[in-house]
């Protein structure tokens, strides 16, 4: 009787933690210092292989000024692609020192082609499609944030 009253138990919890709301995304604030000045972005940073396996899929909308921050938490070459995302989007690849590396500009919503990184990098900030060119943002610009060495 001891053992069955351990597993209903168990699984009682079990049933209590899958229930429970996925965790929120961290959020803060991430500067670009550009040929143009400092742009400031208001980020939701994912971290784990399912935050970044979802990204913006599914949303209808960005507004300027936010985007998405995927920490790969070591230096590697990524890839990524647009299914299921509808709205177009600037994908900046950034380098562990928080040197952008490069940028695809206006990236087709609902493509299954992969949008390779280039290289080996830490982080790729999401934002919607047009804001590099408008903000006159490159590679070689440097990004600030806590992830990347030298970041605040």
């Amino acid at each position: 009787m001891r053992h069955v009253m351990f597993v209903v138990g168990g699984l009682m919890l079990a049933l209590f933690w899958a229930a429970a709301p996925p965790r929120a995304a961290t959020t803060g604030t991430l500067e670009i210092a550009s040929k143009t000045g400092v742009h400031s972005f208001s980020v939701e940073v994912v971290a784990t292989d399912a935050e970044r396996e979802k990204g913006l899929m599914y949303r209808r909308e960005l507004p300027e000024g936010r985007g998405m921050l995927f920490d790969f938490q070591a230096e590697q070459p990524v890839a990524f692609w647009m299914k299921n995302t509808y709205i177009p989007l600037d994908m900046i690849f950034i380098r562990k020192d928080g040197r952008i590396l490069r940028i695809a500009e206006n990236t087709e919503p609902l493509s299954e082609r992969l949008v390779p990184s280039g290289g080996p990098v830490l982080a790729v900030l999401e934002v919607i499609g047009g804001t590099a060119k408008k903000l006159g943002i490159a590679p070689g610009d440097r990004v600030s944030y806590p992830i990347f060495s030298g970041g605040k």
